[in-house]
């Protein structure tokens, strides 16, 4: 063994170092279990090495003088002694007998000690928190200056009803929403530990934590626009989908399509409305349930994506006719051909015979690699033309 593979002092400090990065040593110490000392063997000079590097052996023992290392005990062995080597004593493991030896050691100490006070205050809230702290020390000491306002957010949401709630309006000194969003995975953490389960939608991810935890949403909005008379003072208006669903703007046709361009230039259409889906369409149009009675259009870009999205609107709206998205438009739109980024996965199963050859098409590259054609890139007369189709 070459002295470049003897173990140095900075090897064992960088082994414990390793073991306390992944909790244990804290997790046993908040826990209150008795300390096992810790015995890292040490790869040192074999009586060989010494006989052929004893200047370097030599340097190798001294450097694990006891006054260097206060914080560890060396247990050592002797090599050589036979076939005419000389003997010699040398270190062979590296004792840590006690937590303050092995706090000191690893230069930690201080962050013990505040680790220790955090959970000593935090059980004061009685908020069940401790254990979890002792169990995930890790996720504890990169929050420490912030941990008591972390608790008081869990405890004020533990202590109130929240269906009525916006996450805005939690009460608690220096939180806000930017703290609470900039901290929303080890809230979700601690919330998940300290709220009972008819309290977290499981449903929902951890980074949503209004839906994961019963706060009030954020409320969907629909815009929608008259293509006919308008019987209100408006030709368009932005509304709640709750309150939409409650309310329909009697027509008999709806056309829904994803670019906002196309949807303010849209020709005049009788008795009919647009309404922009911005790629969210299955989303918002699932919160309308007179759609079952209108002729219903969708229109979104010829790519898979595209279909994708109708196919999700038919899951709700079986009756739905997409418009502009079949093989004789992608073909005359050539020159306005461009690429997806990524194509969209899964498998369709609510497309007409003729679209589904067209998405199948569109994957397997038949016309070129990851082809689209954006809905704002067919030409007008093309779309004046399909409209009034429709209309008649």
């Amino acid at each position: 063994m070459t002295p470049d593979a003897w173990s140095r002092p900075e090897d064992v400090v960088e082994t414990l170092r390793r073991k306390w990065a992944g909790g244990r040593y804290l997790t046993d110490a908040a826990h209150g279990y008795p300390f096992e000392p810790i015995a890292v063997s040490l790869k040192g000079p074999t009586a060989s090495d010494a006989l052929h590097h004893y200047e370097q052996a030599l340097a190798w023992s001294q450097s694990w003088a006891p006054s260097l290392h206060p914080q560890l005990r060396l247990q050592t062995k002797s090599i050589g002694g036979r076939n005419g080597l000389p003997s010699h004593t040398v270190p062979a493991r590296a004792w840590v007998e006690t937590r303050p030896a092995l706090w000191a050691l690893l230069g930690v100490t201080a962050q013990v000690d505040h680790f220790h006070s955090l959970c000593e205050r935090t059980a004061l809230h009685g908020s069940g928190l401790v254990d979890w702290m002792a169990d995930h020390p890790m996720k504890v000491l990169p929050h420490a200056e912030l941990w008591h306002q972390l608790v008081r957010t869990v405890c004020w949401i533990r202590d109130h009803t929240t269906k009525q709630v916006y996450l805005r309006e939690i009460d608690v000194p220096g939180v806000d929403t930017k703290f609470i969003e900039s901290h929303k995975a080890i809230l979700a953490e601690l919330l998940d530990h300290t709220l009972p389960k008819d309290r977290i939608d499981t449903d929902a991810p951890k980074s949503d934590l209004a839906t994961r935890y019963g706060f009030r949403t954020k409320p969907i909005y629909i815009r929608l626009r008259y293509l006919g008379a308008s019987p209100l003072p408006f030709s368009e208006l932005t509304v709640r989908a709750d309150e939409l669903a409650r309310w329909s703007p009697a027509v008999r046709t709806v056309f829904v399509l994803e670019n906002e361009i196309t949807y303010l230039s849209l020709p005049p259409v009788a008795d009919a409305i647009a309404i922009l889906g911005s790629g969210y369409a299955a989303a918002l149009l699932r919160h309308l349930p007179w759609l079952d009675n209108v002729a219903l259009y969708y229109w979104g870009d010829i790519d898979t994506h595209g279909f994708a999205i109708l196919d999700q609107v038919r899951g709700r709206f079986p009756h739905t006719t997409s418009i502009l998205m079949d093989r004789t438009t992608l073909l005359a739109h050539e020159a306005h051909w461009s690429q997806e980024k990524t194509q969209a996965h899964g498998n369709l199963t609510r497309l007409t015979p003729e679209e589904a050859h067209l998405d199948q098409d569109l994957r397997n590259a038949t016309y070129g690699p990851h082809l689209r054609l954006e809905q704002e890139r067919i030409a007008f007369a093309t779309v004046r033309e399909t409209l009034m189709r429709q209309q008649g």
